[in-house]
């Protein structure tokens, strides 16, 4: 990704660079004094554009800031962090440090993926320090520029989601390559991923609710599932993945007004229909839509984004 100001003429060529750290990982513990404890995993990315070309073109490292300087900050300023905070925050945190404390950093990205850790439950009560891994990861992007200006996206990677019927595929272009029968009976699956950009733009418009982001973001993974699946009886008919996703970035658009736009990607997961015979003809297993052969590749992708006229993808 390309910004504004990420290139600079050196010697009468345009140059950009950018330097960082990668898969800084760092756990969080909090505790309450009732003895409730919380705990996050998180994966975290940082990335600089700053005033450092001297480094590239004249061997002057002293507008470098370490890389080995940041993967320590992101552990120093999750121990400053004594309440607990969303993925969201600690990476505006980071941002807004890395941005406001370096005179040559002009504008700080990060990236941070966390682990789905869920707290169990032992003969229906919650445990107050017992935890299980999810599938999916709550990822966030944050962009901080030395003007002030204020970029946040968030998003879910990994949730795989599955429909055994309610779902067809008919009246596609068909050519001479075309081999796929149509279908209004099949299984639907994909494991999903997707991301939300806030329409806010400053640290001023975030809104001030402690749990704003964690709460946003079960509500947007709650609607995209909903609509994925339907009431529970009857479900929801869906005559294509495009429809569907569709559907899914639509309802969210129209039930979260801070979100300006939505990307899916919702890549097929096949389930074949088990048809065995030998040569003589003899059948083996006759599908009758309930044996299926599970496959991902190759598979199909499918991909969109929907947003408000006035947003700025």
């Amino acid at each position: 990704m390309a910004l504004d100001d990420d290139v600079v003429v050196v010697n009468g060529l345009n140059f950009e660079q950018r330097h960082g750290k990668e898969r800084v990982r760092v756990a969080r513990v909090w505790r309450n004094q009732d003895g409730r404890q919380f705990f996050v995993e998180w994966n975290v990315g940082i990335s600089l554009l700053s005033d450092c070309a001297a480094a590239y073109v004249s061997d002057d490292n002293s507008d470098i800031v370490a890389t080995d300087t940041m993967k320590n900050t992101v552990y120093a300023k999750a121990k400053e962090c004594s309440d607990q905070l969303s993925v969201e925050d600690f990476a505006i945190l980071l941002a807004k440090h890395f941005t406001l404390s370096y005179k040559q950093v002009t504008t700080t990205i990060v990236k941070i993926a966390e682990k789905s850790w869920e707290r169990v439950s032992v003969n229906g009560q919650p445990h107050n320090h017992g935890f299980k891994l999810g599938s999916e990861k709550h990822t966030t992007e944050v962009i901080f520029k030395k003007s002030g200006v204020l970029q946040v996206s968030s998003g879910i990677e990994g949730l795989s989601v599955l429909k055994t019927t309610q779902s067809g595929f008919e009246r596609f272009h068909r050519d001479r390559y075309t081999a796929l029968p149509e279908t209004r009976e099949r299984i639907l699956a994909t494991e999903m991923s997707a991301s939300w950009r806030y329409s806010f733009d400053s640290l001023y418009s975030i809104p001030k609710r402690q749990c704003f982001f964690t709460e946003t973001y079960l509500d947007v993974k709650k609607l995209l599932v909903d609509t994925f699946f339907g009431p529970p009886k009857e479900g929801v008919y869906s005559p294509s993945v495009q429809y569907t996703l569709y559907e899914m970035a639509k309802n969210v658009l129209s039930r979260v007004h801070v979100i300006s736009s939505v990307r899916l990607k919702m890549p097929n997961l096949h389930f074949l229909p088990a048809n065995i015979s030998t040569k003589d003809n003899r059948t083996i297993v006759k599908f009758e839509h309930d044996v299926y052969v599970p496959t991902d590749e190759p598979h199909g992708s499918i991909e969109a984004c929907l947003s408000r006229l006035s947003s700025k993808l």
